[in-house]
């Protein structure tokens, strides 16, 4: 990890791009409707491709074992799996979510 930890750019890049998935997996929950939390899912599953993009990086700068980014690689697709999962889900769903309560109390 000596020469990954040196590499200041592509380090904080792998860091930033990781919380961009659980910040917009977060944010995108918070919002409360569905559709809307779909379309932050979409960017977070955005972002496991960027991710999964300078893992590969890492591994032609040899920063990474083969055996080590293949670990990485398999965890960030299973975490973009999910994504997928989950954004299907929610497409395929009649629940449009918390948000939209309160406008079905006021039209009962």
């Amino acid at each position: 990890m000596g020469d990954f930890a040196k590499d200041f750019g592509l380090r904080d890049q792998i860091q930033r791009a990781g919380v961009s998935i659980m910040s917009n997996i977060a944010e995108g929950f918070e919002r409360g409707g569905s559709r809307e939390f779909a379309q932050f899912l979409s960017i977070a599953k955005g972002s496991t491709g960027e991710v999964r993009s300078q893992l590969y990086v890492a591994l032609d700068q040899e920063y990474v074992t083969q055996a080590e980014f293949e670990r990485l690689i398999a965890g960030v697709n299973e975490t973009a799996r999910m994504i997928s999962g989950l954004i299907s889900y929610l497409r395929g769903s009649a629940i449009k979510g918390v948000k939209y309560r309160a406008e079905r109390k006021l039209q009962t």
